[in-house]
């Protein structure tokens, strides 16, 4: 394979992180064991199945499975042919050329060409979150063949080779999709069609989704599992429960409270790991809408910046398992992430100060204002970390209603119809800050109905001009001198506030073998995973 190595060591620059949890592997099986089926907890019920339009995390989980990307990437972030088995990327790196493999075909039977490819990233960068920004830069993709796809680039995009994998860009069949006015809302999301190593089957919504092992897949050895069962359990006792008794194989995105963790870690049957969650540290934030009466002042947002006890919310919401983060950027991507922003230090009375300066004082009950905060609604954390937020702003005179709602509803309530205050939300930072930070403060990426986006409406053209600029750096120190003063920026306006970051964590059965190839995790195809017999 032909890949330059500037963009290569772009990959793997990544600092190698000290694991929060010391698992890493139990012994293997000779052989790979054929057969059986996994049940795999997906929490909270995803809104949608493929990733075109979409980043949620459970939606990740299963589209990984069903689609495939042009590549996919090992634990040590090194590219891993896919759907395209040969790339090089031109010397001005404004060409990316793809061989694609042959004799691939789709789960109705039609033939994968490039056709596909050209229709998908050009549809990725219509109306995926993060693709607007990933892809910004493709002018056109040619197909000279039914097996070459070139993506040709009106300026260079360094960070681009780094996500082509499924659970970010997923090839999708353009028969399928063609002449769609709402690729988004498309029924092939609700049962789609791939090229991937397992079959959609069933949705049954509330209860499971079912996907049967794909008998023509590209790779004829894979994959060893008959099914894969994916589970809804809403209860973090029941999803403990479940895991314990073994209803439940794997689970990723830490589905129990995290007060559970060193018992588990104890188990005779059961593991803790958290491989495949550095390829995308979590940063826990609030979001405020800027177009509301009380959060549209620069005063009332600093003064809940300074209300706020990062440490506390680690130790709180995280049981001491999340660390702060004042910065768009987790301290865990070292590589970009800045240590001298600016921080709000935690100062009530301050606080207090800003809000009188802001025109808010305290009435005779005590309060200044009342406002709604929409927690995500993605399992417990989120719920202790609105609790914490509703007794801390309580002490400065804000009286916080926390809402609670499925995911469809604060989906829409946030990114639609911008019913809201301000939210708690968590976003995956990806390897690279163009394409997992670039979304939610770039000025074009406020768009409604597009999810996990630019929620707050944040307009700032030195931002944007930033991010613009970076997107198209190769000199990778100049790249991170821009994201440098971006963070300083991003904490001095405030459009959100950054609480702590966290890297996820999966729990599963020991006779689950070789879940965690890939830098995405269980995001991943599961291919190479299967069950030991007699475990």
């Amino acid at each position: 394979m032909d890949i330059r190595r500037r963009q290569l060591n772009q990959i793997l620059a990544l600092s190698a992180l000290s694991a929060i949890v010391p698992f890493r592997g139990f012994a293997q099986a000779a052989e790979p064991v054929a057969g059986g089926t996994l049940n795999l907890l997906v929490q909270p019920e995803p809104p949608t199945l493929v990733t075109l339009a979409h980043t949620a995390g459970p939606t990740t989980r299963v589209s990984g499975k069903v689609t495939e990307g042009l590549l996919a990437y090992g634990l040590d972030f090194k590219p891993i042919p896919q759907l395209a088995t040969e790339w090089h990327i031109s010397d001005d790196g404004l060409e990316y050329s793809f061989k694609l493999r042959e004799g691939v075909k789709w789960h109705d039977g039609r033939e994968f060409t490039s056709e596909d490819v050209a229709f998908s990233i050009l549809a990725l960068k219509e109306v995926h979150p993060r693709g607007r920004a990933t892809f910004s830069s493709v002018k056109e993709v040619a197909t000279p063949d039914p097996h070459t796809a070139i993506i040709r680039l009106a300026k260079p995009a360094p960070y681009l080779i780094g996500a082509l994998q499924a659970s970010e860009s997923p090839i999708v069949p353009k028969h399928v999709y063609d002449g769609s006015k709402d690729l988004a809302g498309h029924t092939n999301g609700r049962a789609p069609i791939g090229t991937g190593p397992f079959i959609f089957r069933e949705w049954a919504v509330g209860s499971h989704i079912i996907l049967d092992r794909n008998p023509n897949y590209w790779d004829k050895s894979k994959p060893y599992l008959d099914r894969i069962v994916i589970k809804f359990i809403p209860d973090a006792s029941a999803r403990l429960a479940a895991l314990e008794t073994g209803e439940v194989d794997i689970a990723p995105d830490t589905p129990v409270s995290l007060s559970e963790i060193d018992r588990l870690k104890a188990s005779a049957t059961l593991a803790v790991d958290d491989r495949g969650n550095d390829y995308s540290p979590t940063v826990y934030r609030i979001e405020f809408n800027l177009a509301n009466d009380y959060f549209k002042h620069d005063k009332v947002r600093q003064a809940v910046a300074h209300a706020i006890d990062r440490q506390k919310i680690a130790d709180i919401a995280f049981y001491g398992y999340a660390v702060p983060a004042p910065s768009p950027i987790s301290p865990f991507l070292k590589a970009f992430y800045n240590p001298d922003v600016p921080v709000y230090a935690y100062d009530p009375a301050k606080a207090e100060q800003l809000l009188d300066e802001a025109g808010f004082p305290r009435g005779a009950d005590g309060i200044r204002f009342e406002a709604p905060h929409d927690v995500m609604p993605y399992g417990d954390t989120y719920t202790r970390i609105g609790d914490y937020l509703r007794d801390a702003l309580s002490k400065i005179g804000v009286k916080v209603n926390l809402r609670g709602q499925d995911v469809p509803t604060w989906l829409k309530r946030v990114y639609t119809d911008r019913d809201f205050a301000f939210v708690t939300n968590g976003m995956g930072n990806t390897f690279d800050p163009t394409i997992g930070v670039q979304r939610l403060y770039w000025s074009k990426n406020f768009k409604k109905g597009v999810p996990f986006s630019n929620g707050s409406g944040y307009n700032n053209p030195e931002i944007d001009a930033i991010f613009e600029q970076a997107a198209v750096e190769n000199d990778r120190a100049k790249r991170v001198e821009l994201f440098n003063r971006m963070q300083v920026i991003i904490a001095r306006d405030l459009p959100d506030i950054t609480l702590v970051s966290f890297r996820q964590l999966t729990i599963f059965n020991k006779k689950v073998q070789d879940h965690t190839v890939v830098a995405d995790g269980l995001s991943g195809s599961l291919s190479s995973a299967y069950i030991l017999k007699n475990a």
